[in-house]
């Protein structure tokens, strides 16, 4: 039977590190204020003129050269972020030029945090029907430009960071390895509860000079509804893909949760019963890179040389939507 693996996978962040003592020079605010509510220490920003397919491209690089292709093998292109370089066309059609390939299909995922996961599964469908041999999937954003740099913006701005991250889903014949199980869900009664609302076709025109001025350009976050549904989706999603596909926490290596907030995936793993440290992160490093984030720590799980063939991990995600889920996967 042909299941789906990960042959190869890369990230890139941009270089410009800024730290919470930076945003303290913009707002009220204070690296242990940061620290103690989410964990992150730091983040990077992407250059004024850089796009999140520019660091997409450098990702993608890295995660083909990984797998041991040439990018003109590469099939199909899968693109998630909710920091799109234009409103349309889609992200992908540019990122498919900037990586020098033509004629593929490409298909962006506007999934927000969960985008990574949702992309995976879409991945695994095509290579595991026979349908593409090689599927590039990317998660990257570029948050910088739409964040609010003032103290009313705050408790948004401290979390989010850029970033990309790359894998490239191909098939393999050895049953000991694969993508084994996704669970995928989505609640749409609280869209609203983590929004951005600049983009509201329902207006004529939909962009005006009171939209700018009212803030609608910045994101909005009710942080304890997203706290709260976070912790009790994850856990249930946790729960019940141990239970459907007949694993324990002592059979995974690895979680490779969304960096959204310690606090988040600490109380999770408490939950669950699961030791810390099998609980992965980097969000102190980087923040919230939403698509990015999975396959970025993924990624430098990997590069650090903490995985081995066979290991069992499990990637597990929620964001704005509300959407969740997560990939089992035998790496």
């Amino acid at each position: 039977m042909i299941r789906s693996v990960i042959s190869g996978i890369g990230s890139y962040v941009p270089p410009t590190v800024v730290t919470n003592d930076d945003l303290a020079q913009f707002m009220d605010t204070s690296d242990e204020w940061i620290q103690t509510r989410s964990g992150i220490k730091e983040r990077r920003y992407a250059e004024d003129g850089v796009f999140c397919s520019d660091l997409a491209v450098e990702a993608c690089k890295r995660a083909v050269d990984d797998a041991g292709i040439e990018m003109q093998d590469v099939d199909y292109l899968i693109f998630a972020t909710l920091s799109p370089d234009y409103h349309f066309p889609g992200t992908g059609c540019y990122l498919q030029a900037k990586l020098g390939l033509e004629g593929q299909g490409v298909l962006d995922v506007r999934n927000q945090c969960t985008g990574f996961l949702y992309s995976l599964s879409i991945a695994d469908a095509f290579v595991r029907t026979g349908q593409y041999k090689n599927v590039l999937v990317v998660g990257s954003e570029v948050h910088s430009s739409a964040l609010d740099f003032s103290t009313r913006g705050r408790d948004v701005t401290v979390l989010f960071g850029d970033g990309a991250g790359a894998a490239v889903v191909s098939p393999c014949e050895d049953p000991n390895r694969g993508l084994l199980y996704s669970e995928l869900h989505a609640d749409g009664k609280h869209a609203r509860a983590l929004y951005l609302d600049i983009w509201d076709m329902s207006r004529k025109p939909y962009m005006t000079h009171d939209s700018i001025d009212n803030t609608d350009i910045f994101p909005k976050m009710d942080g304890r509804t997203v706290f709260k549904h976070a912790v009790t989706r994850l856990v249930e999603t946790v729960e019940n893909t141990f239970k459907t596909q007949n694993v324990n926490p002592d059979d995974i290596k690895f979680f490779i949760p969304h960096q959204a907030n310690m606090r988040i995936n600490q109380i999770v793993a408490d939950k669950l019963g699961i030791d810390q440290e099998k609980f992965l992160h980097n969000m102190q490093n980087y923040g919230n890179t939403t698509a990015a984030s999975i396959p970025l720590l993924l990624d430098e799980t990997y590069r650090a040389g903490k995985l081995e063939r066979g290991d069992l991990i499990m990637m597990l995600g929620f964001g704005a939507g509300f959407t969740w889920g997560a990939n089992l996967m035998r790496w």
